[in-house]
């Protein structure tokens, strides 16, 4: 992958690897579940430790094949009896229900081995399954088969159901003496075969679920698959996506009938958006929950809450802890931060919100910051229910606009404003007469000015007299 990350832990559709395996695995319902470790194998079992499974994990100091690797995680299990399960971290397309019709399969023919295999049609650098009727006798590696065998299309997928005494006398008689140096599994198969155990296959119609990924090539097209499967079931169960290419969606996220989807918009982690709501265009929702009827347009949100009805952006910033009420609004430019904006209250426009607690029916005018940082310390905002903030002005928290209150337009709030109060903080304005016409005699301004009656426009005077 040429990344210091493990490859196990680059992600397919906002999983990594590692936890599809290690799921498609714990479906099989094992008495064990045990991970064979290795390079950068620190971060995979930090992983694994914030894994809900209850699993082992075994150490192969040296990578000396899939052989050594399989008897590296036999060891830690002593001498089991019954049939062990060989998969790998790096199929994330591989089903836990495929597992299971694999298990059926190895124990309904009595097999010693089963393997999975698949047709594909370029099996170039894959090995050969060689059959003789519905009998495997060998898997042939690309690199050794004849003409005739690379002609096969049915190649191995690498995962395989073991009888356990089997396992063990066939990983006994590996050895490394091939071009790789490696002790290779698929030479049980030809141990089993020379001694007349049954080796059977199980061929899966789905080829993405034998796919494993190498690189970022392959990463990108295994997130790619991974996408049109996730966009095309939730179509099927009544989502509307208007451009599905350029639509995102991370397999854990949950999506209600009706929903919409327009072009440009990404879901991750756990997002939930419920029925009829319309997201988009251009709008990124990491673990965000947005509820029924509710409209978010060109916004990035994430550990968000969006409630019934409420309409969020153009061009929003929801950060973590923000919770919008049903019918709420969070408009354009508006930043939201640990912030609870209750039901029916409007943050329409280019405003900062911050540590706050904005009631019911509040109104927060265009260009308003919430004041929460003194360089020290997270402080808290509250705003009253049906409070008014006029446009341009800043609330320095801690501070408390009670319910009913007005905060005047320009105002810096440092103290309380009681309930149904006008809280004003600004310096009082002072014309300079004939200003323009000393110091810009030349300017168009001062042009203007001459021109003037100095009568108060018509549209001001009925403004001013709607006002009281």
């Amino acid at each position: 992958m040429k990344s210091k990350t493990s490859k196990l832990l680059h992600e397919v559709a906002g999983k990594p690897m590692l936890s599809y395996a290690v799921s498609a695995a714990a479906a099989l319902d094992p008495e064990n579940l045990v991970v064979v470790v290795g390079h950068q194998r620190d971060q995979v079992v930090a992983h694994l430790e914030r894994l809900s499974e209850q699993l082992t994990t075994a150490v192969q100091d040296q990578q000396l094949g899939t052989g050594h690797a399989v008897a590296c995680g036999l060891a830690e299990l002593g001498d089991l009896e019954g049939d062990i399960v060989v998969t790998y971290a790096d199929v994330p397309m591989l089903a836990g229900d495929t597992l299971r019709q694999l298990v059926a399969v190895h124990r309904g023919h009595h097999n010693a081995v089963t393997v999975m295999t698949a047709r594909v049609e370029d099996p170039t650098g894959y090995g050969r399954i060689i059959r003789d009727n519905d009998a495997v006798t060998g898997i042939v590696e690309d690199r050794d088969a004849t003409d005739e065998q690379r002609a096969i299309s049915e190649i191995n997928s690498g995962i395989y159901v073991f009888d356990a005494a089997t396992l063990r006398e066939g990983l006994a008689s590996l050895t490394t003496d091939n071009d790789q140096g490696e002790m290779y599994l698929t030479d049980i198969v030809k141990f089993c075969h020379e001694r007349s155990q049954r080796v059977g296959a199980h061929l899966v119609e789905d080829i993405w679920q034998t796919e494993g990924v190498n690189d970022r090539i392959q990463l990108a097209r295994m997130n790619q698959e991974m996408q049109r499967r996730i966009r095309d079931a939730w179509m099927r169960k009544g989502v509307t996506m208007v451009d599905p290419s350029s639509t995102f969606i991370d397999v854990d996220v949950d999506l209600a009938q009706d929903v919409i989807l327009h072009p440009g918009v990404i879901l991750q982690g756990a997002t939930t958006i419920g029925e009829g709501a319309v997201i988009g265009p251009s709008t990124t929702l990491m673990d965000v929950e947005v509820g029924a009827g509710a409209e978010v347009i060109r916004t990035h949100g994430s550990f968000a809450v969006i409630g019934e009805g409420a309409n969020v952006g153009p061009f929003a910033y929801l950060r973590p802890g923000t919770i919008l009420g049903a019918d709420g609004k969070i408009g354009s430019f508006v930043e939201t931060k640990n912030a609870q904006i209750a039901a029916g209250a409007k943050v329409p426009h280019l405003s900062y919100v911050g540590d706050a607690i904005v009631e019911e029916q509040v109104n927060i005018g265009a260009g308003t910051i919430f004041a929460n940082y003194d360089g020290v310390h997270k402080s808290k905002t509250r705003v009253g229910k049906a409070a008014f903030v006029g446009s341009n002005s800043v609330l320095v928290a801690p501070v408390d606009v009670g319910a009913g209150a007005l905060v005047a337009a320009g105002s810096t709030i440092t103290d309380d404003v009681p309930p149904g109060s006008l809280g004003v903080a600004r310096g009082r304005q002072r014309n300079v007469e004939g200003w323009v016409a000393k110091g810009r005699p030349d300017s168009k301004q001062a042009a203007a000015a001459a021109e003037s009656d100095g009568t108060v426009h018509p549209a001001v005077l009925e403004s001013r007299e709607k006002k009281a």
